[in-house]
């Protein structure tokens, strides 16, 4: 019996959609935005293949769709493509405006991850350049001593706390963050199923969530 190579993880996972679906997914040039709803076309077009599952199919789409490039060209095309690459649905402005958001939060959160990676500089290289502070030396010679700041004097920090969405917020047509993974992707509300909830991302992508999922933009 032949022995079934399942794909590890969602790097080989994208790869094979790559090779499967040459005209609509693209490693870095030609990426265009995707049909809404095309999970649902690519676990048809894969089923019974025991390679991948279709959890790994979703997790790869995230990624995928959640890349800065991806992101880019939904602000760049008129329209999105299906699985051979033809144009179907116009990309529409409210698409275009969370990628647009979705772009400037992540590219800020990347800047400020590789400002904090910087080495800080020794400080006793510097101590040399610097002469020792006396305190009776310059209350001698006139000079004024900045009183020392207080706890109360900085500033407060401004708070990243991201909020659950109240039950009376969770309608229809209503813009929510969706948590996936450890990520906040930016989407619209589109359907309410009892428990389930039908939410488009900012990405075009289609997913079903709980509420406990949702939070305030």
């Amino acid at each position: 019996m032949d022995t079934i190579n399942k794909l590890k993880d969602v790097t080989e996972v994208l790869s094979y959609l790559y090779e499967q679906f040459p005209n609509c997914f693209f490693e870095k040039e030609g990426i265009k935005p995707l049909k809404v709803g095309i999970f649902k076309d690519v676990a048809e077009r894969i089923e019974g293949d025991e390679r991948v599952s279709k959890t790994q199919v979703r997790q790869a789409l995230r990624k995928y769709t959640s890349n800065w490039r991806y992101l880019e060209a939904v602000t760049k095309h008129a329209f999105r493509i299906d699985l051979d690459g033809n144009d179907c649905e116009k990309v529409e402005q409210e698409h275009i405006d969370h990628a647009v958001k979705a772009l400037e939060e992540s590219r800020a959160k990347f800047a400020q991850r590789k400002k904090q990676q910087r080495p800080k500089p020794d400080a006793d290289k510097k101590s040399y350049k610097k002469k020792p502070f006396n305190a009776d030396t310059s209350a001698a010679k006139g000079t004024k001593v900045a009183p020392s700041k207080t706890k109360e004097d900085k500033p407060a920090k401004r708070s990243t706390k991201i909020e659950a969405l109240p039950a009376e917020n969770i309608k229809v047509n209503a813009l929510v963050k969706v948590k996936l993974g450890q990520a906040l992707v930016n989407g619209t509300i589109t359907q309410i199923n009892k428990e389930e909830i039908h939410v488009v991302l900012a990405t075009g992508m289609q997913v079903k969530i709980k509420a406990d999922s949702l939070y305030s933009i």
